[in-house]
């Protein structure tokens, strides 16, 4: 059969590659006739993954919940995809970095309105039940969406805003870490001890956090960005995505969250102190701890309103 001229220049092609890496063409093709077709549930791995959710009730509900969270750790790991080919481009463009700004955003734009996934789709009476046999596991544990906001920002932006003016950047890591933010939600201040969801935490990711913050120390988005030429930093469409992503991630999606905790856990209530003498609201609340990813590019007075707009 005579060899049409597209087949001979893919075999070129081909040759090229293989040849570049020391493999021999005829070999790689002759694996090809012993080769099963690529199917969808061998790509996707379906099977696999269906079987990753393990109940510990009979509640019906509590599969909604399983599934729900699975499906967050797949669009923060998407998200840490993103951010790391903006922060490791190696000619940064304002269009490339907006692009997969907005990525991102629509990412945790899914993950904002799928709250009602768990507000509206679990009865309260199951999850209080089967909440008792999750303790003392907590969403809190998410190492992926700590990881987020390691390298969306410079570390002092994640500091427990009653810190703040301690911290700096010759500051060790492992200091910095023991006054984040979220430590509020697994630490007594008044004692510093911490209570065991904060130790298992730490015990489990610690290392991990403090190479993490070191390889993004300088390459975070918010350093990326302010490594650019002035010209890029005030390309309109980059700062407007870059405010859009801030503003989802640390207002819009910290309060649909919040909402769903308080329907869950305090019935509409003001909620009570947690155990260990945090208090998870002003843990969550945008205007207590006031994260703001990119600072630069926020008025004086959007600053001092963090998070009030959404009371």
């Amino acid at each position: 059969m005579k060899k049409q001229p597209e087949t001979e220049k893919l075999l070129e092609q081909l040759k090229v590659k293989y040849d570049a890496i020391g493999q021999d063409l005829d070999t790689q093709l002759e694996g090809l006739l012993y080769g099963e077709p690529i199917t969808y549930w061998d790509y996707i791995q379906t099977d696999a993954l269906l079987n990753l959710q393990i109940q510990r009730t009979t509640l019906p509900d509590e599969m909604v919940f399983i599934i729900y969270h699975q499906i967050n750790e797949l669009l923060f790991k998407m998200v840490l995809w993103e951010i790391e080919q903006i922060t490791h481009h190696e000619n940064l463009t304002a269009k490339f970095f907006s692009e997969r700004l907005m990525r991102i955003s629509r990412y945790f734009d899914m993950l904002t309105s799928s709250f009602n996934i768990m507000s509206e789709g679990m009865e309260i009476e199951q999850y209080l039940k089967f909440r008792n046999t999750l303790t003392p596991a907590s969403g809190f544990q998410s190492a992926q969406y700590r990881m987020i906001e390691f390298a969306s920002t410079d570390l002092i932006n994640l500091i427990d805003a009653r810190f703040r003016d301690t911290i700096d950047r010759n500051t060790p890591y492992e200091h910095a870490l023991e006054h984040l933010y979220w430590q509020a939600a697994g630490k007594d201040y008044k004692t510093g001890k911490k209570s065991y969801l904060l130790k298992a935490f730490e015990e489990r990711y610690k290392n991990r956090f403090i190479a993490f913050t070191k390889e993004y120390n300088s390459i975070n988005l918010y350093a990326t960005f302010k490594n650019l030429p002035k010209e890029v930093q005030g390309d309109p469409e980059l700062r407007n995505a870059m405010r859009h992503y801030d503003y989802t991630v640390n207002v819009t999606w910290v309060m649909s969250h919040y909402n769903t905790a308080v329907k869950y856990l305090n019935h509409g209530k003001e909620p009570e102190e947690a155990t260990g003498g945090s208090d998870w609201a002003k843990y969550m609340l945008p205007k207590y701890q006031k994260r703001i990813f990119f600072p630069d590019l926020w008025t004086e007075q959007e600053l001092e309103d963090w998070g009030k707009d959404v009371e």
